[in-house]
């Protein structure tokens, strides 16, 4: 057990630290801090020291070195049970820091804004912060790790089952959660950079691909019931079947979602009302018309055997009058649309079983399309290709 008698506290994103800091406070732990965060602890009545009182070094370069002082990461790396390494902080007046509190500049909420600049992104590359998670996270054994606010109830529910300690199990994992932000921080950056330097000099695709997901939920099974699986959001992209929002029905299952991305792509490309209908990652009737209904109608007739069990999407809000003509169908697993009508809505309540999906966002995304192959990938830019029949 790690007792916890000094934390730095450093964050851009002070979601909750009030509360936790108080707290901390209530365990007798000294709070260093720096800049905005220590304003903002002094502003609610929390006793802080600045980082540059405590070093003894004050901030330079408009910030860009705070925390890069030895007197910081000594006090992180240092290892407790080593008397070599405890001598030399005693030599130097450096006292151990038992706890880190950061998180990093908003590098990726920066580069979406409209209109940034390079240098407002570049000054949102965060420097002090990954270095002081690293330096932490290596002795995680010793120093608490903690950038993420979402960690802090479990962080001082423990505090307070062991009077102010942290157990060995908490402290690894939250080494392990600061790796796992450093990493995807530094991978978020490097494809900013790459895809600039791609797109100027006419190289079209990066020379190495780097994936950030986050989990969004895990899935009953994969596309047989032996197989595990689960569902994942690409950090950074605000567009795509990952919006959905089911408004009725069973859980989607993982070829519920291939099917539903099948269907949503192709009715993309339609702009007048269309009606596409997905039977195991194939279409099985597609066609556009102006009214909605009609266009339901003649999918439904282009194959009314293989439509039986498959997804509906459509490019338009579903009405009630095609939401009755769908109604007297077969049966369906899914139906997805940009919206639905209330008297629509009213209308499947019975059955229970059917998904009704909404997903607002039926723009056509340029994106890169991946094949995953044995060992490797496969990437090709997205076929925009209106046909002409000139052309064929």
């Amino acid at each position: 057990m790690i007792r916890i008698k000094k934390a730095l506290i450093s964050l851009s994103d002070k979601t909750g630290i009030i509360e936790f800091a108080r707290e901390l406070k209530n365990f007798g732990v000294e709070i260093i801090s720096t800049g905005g965060t220590a304003g903002l602890l002094r502003k609610n009545n929390i006793e802080v020291t600045e980082v540059a009182d405590y070093t003894g070094f004050p901030e330079i370069l408009d910030g860009r070195v705070k925390t890069l002082h030895p007197k910081i990461h000594a006090g992180l790396l240092a290892l407790r049970d080593n008397p070599k390494h405890m001598s030399t902080l005693s030599e130097h007046k450096i006292e151990p820091i038992d706890m880190v509190v950061v998180n990093l500049y908003p590098f990726e909420e920066t580069v979406k804004k409209p209109g940034v600049e390079l240098k407002e992104i570049i000054e949102n590359i965060d420097i002090g912060g990954p270095s002081m998670l690293r330096s932490a996270a290596k002795n995680f054994s010793s120093v608490a790790v903690v950038c993420n606010p979402q960690s802090y109830p479990e962080i001082l529910l423990e505090l307070k089952k062991n009077d102010g300690s942290l157990g060995p199990d908490l402290m690894r994992r939250l080494g392990m959660e600061a790796y796992r932000l450093t990493s995807l921080y530094d991978a978020a950056i490097y494809k900013y950079l790459s895809g600039m330097r791609a797109q100027k000099s006419g190289l079209g695709f990066d020379q190495e691909l780097v994936f950030n997901f986050e989990k969004i939920q895990d899935l009953r099974y994969g596309e047989n019931p032996h197989q595990k699986a689960a569902f994942y959001r690409e950090k950074g992209k605000s567009s795509g079947l990952v919006n959905l929002k089911q408004l009725q029905g069973k859980e989607l299952s993982f070829n519920n979602i291939l099917d539903l991305n099948s269907a949503v792509e192709l009715a993309k490309e339609f702009k007048a009302p269309a009606a596409v209908i997905v039977k195991h990652n194939n279409p099985c009737g597609v066609s556009e018309d102006k009214e909605l209904s009609r266009a339901f109608k003649n999918a439904w007739e282009g194959d009314k055997l293989s439509a039986f069990g498959g997804v509906i999407a459509l490019n338009r809000k579903l009405d009630l009058k095609t939401a009755g003509l769908i109604a007297k169908s077969g049966f369906l697993e899914c139906i997805i649309a940009p919206g639905f009508e209330a008297g629509a809505l009213g209308l499947f309540k019975e059955k229970k079983n059917l998904r009704l999906i909404e997903l607002k966002d039926l723009n056509l995304i340029d994106e890169p399309e991946f094949k995953r192959v044995a060992g490797g990938m496969l990437l090709q830019s997205k076929d925009l290709l209106v046909l002409d029949e000139n052309k064929l």
